[in-house]
């Protein structure tokens, strides 16, 4: 078994990373979840937060996605993200701004499906923040 995981972050628009790394930590919708070589086969839908990537026991990398789908082998793990963005270019005030553009949206929500939306850019506006406050590894 290899000591390394084979680890891709795709957008629509391009290949963001890929490189065979420690372990890497993905946000599932079930709740976050660590992929190591060897791991079990695995798909999931991926929320808003952060990705972070191991190499040499410590976190090299903090990437924000705004949600997707993992693939996980024993050889790899895979993440199609609908936007991704490292966590050192977000910036405050954005994601401020954003949740309270947000909040207003989901008041002024004329129906369900405007609601929906603005809930979710809600979502995403709010785990940017926490992207930016947090860090948890």
């Amino acid at each position: 078994m290899a000591d390394t995981v084979k680890f891709e972050l795709v957008s629509p628009e391009r290949l963001l990373f890929s490189a065979d790394v420690e372990s890497v930590v993905v946000p599932g919708s079930e709740g976050d979840f660590g992929v190591l070589p060897g791991h079990a086969r695995l798909i999931s839908t991926v929320r808003p937060g952060v990705i972070s990537i191991f190499q040499n026991g410590k976190v090299t990398d903090r990437i924000f996605v705004e949600g997707g789908f993992a693939e996980v082998t024993g050889t790899g793990c895979t993440v199609l993200a609908e936007h991704a963005v490292p966590v050192s270019e977000l910036q405050r005030e954005s994601a401020q701004q954003a949740i309270q553009d947000a909040r207003e949206d989901i008041e002024d929500a004329k129906d369900d499906v405007a609601r929906k939306e603005a809930a979710k850019a809600l979502e995403v506006a709010e785990a940017r923040l926490q992207a930016i406050d947090v860090v948890v590894y």
